[in-house]
């Protein structure tokens, strides 16, 4: 098996990579093994043939490679390119990195991504901290084996169901408060969402690394990642584009084999 650390490229084609998530969908174009720098975003919700199509307006690939949690939005994705060559990622897609887990259909794509992504610009054993809808810990073995993680709630999620079961708290923006000592309703959430969630991070770390050989690189992605790890020495990286960055790797090595 060729390992995904060589870095292949796939200079003849230009790819659309989707990293269709809970929340939002992502899309980004890759050539040359690289990340280019067109970016577009929908909410998943929103995903409709128009929608995709308004979004990618006016640019050109010959490839589409789908990351999606959300099956039924990977369908409608699927339909919406019927001339291009498509791929959407799963557990029996040649990764570069094996799996070492009970059941891996139950793997979610961006997971499988993220630990691609890790192995290559970092090195195993490691760790990734997903900050999406729900906050994923996903482990790479110094093997270079995914073996799996941990799955929590989101902070978006938390602060969101806190205020739906209670009749007096409001919604709030999710920011760095001043001081752990609240001096409002807002400024005390806004102290329980960040210093209690940094401490469910570090909690859930520092329980993985005594199960795990080797001092583990620990890297952080997602929406609420640079919010979250801004005081935490814990995480070593944080990589915004992480999930695309592992899509990138894992397509390349699919379309470079065609040559």
């Amino acid at each position: 098996m060729r390992s995904c650390l060589n870095n292949p490229s796939f200079s003849v084609v230009r790819i659309l990579l989707i990293d269709n998530s809970n929340t939002r969908t992502k899309f980004a174009l890759a050539n040359e093994g690289e990340l280019l720098e067109f970016r577009a975003i929908i909410s998943t919700a929103d995903i409709s043939e128009q929608t995709v199509s308004n979004a990618l307006s006016g640019q050109e690939f010959s490839h589409v490679f789908i990351s999606s949690v959300v099956p039924e939005k990977a369908e409608t994705l699927s339909l919406c390119f019927p001339d291009k060559d498509i791929h959407i990622l799963s557990h029996t897609t040649d990764l570069g990195i094996t799996i070492d887990y009970p059941q891996p259909s139950q793997i979610g794509a961006d997971r499988l991504a993220n630990s691609v992504g890790v192995s290559h610009h970092y090195g195993s054993p490691a760790i990734v901290v997903d900050f999406g809808t729900a906050v994923t810990f996903d482990v790479v073995s110094p093997e270079s084996s995914y073996i799996g993680g941990v799955i929590a709630p989101g902070l978006a999620a938390m602060t969101s169901d806190l205020k739906k079961r209670t009749a007096l708290l409001p919604q709030i923006n999710l920011e760095e408060p001043d001081s752990a000592i609240g001096k409002s309703t807002t400024h005390a959430m806004q102290s329980g969402a960040v210093f209690g969630y940094r401490g469910l991070v570090r909690g859930i770390l520092n329980r993985l690394c005594k199960e795990i050989d080797g001092k583990p690189h620990i890297v952080a992605t997602g929406g609420d990642a640079e919010l979250i790890t801004r005081s935490m020495p814990e995480i070593h990286r944080h990589h915004p584009d992480l999930t695309l960055e592992g899509m990138r790797l894992i397509a390349a090595r699919l379309w470079s084999s065609e040559k």
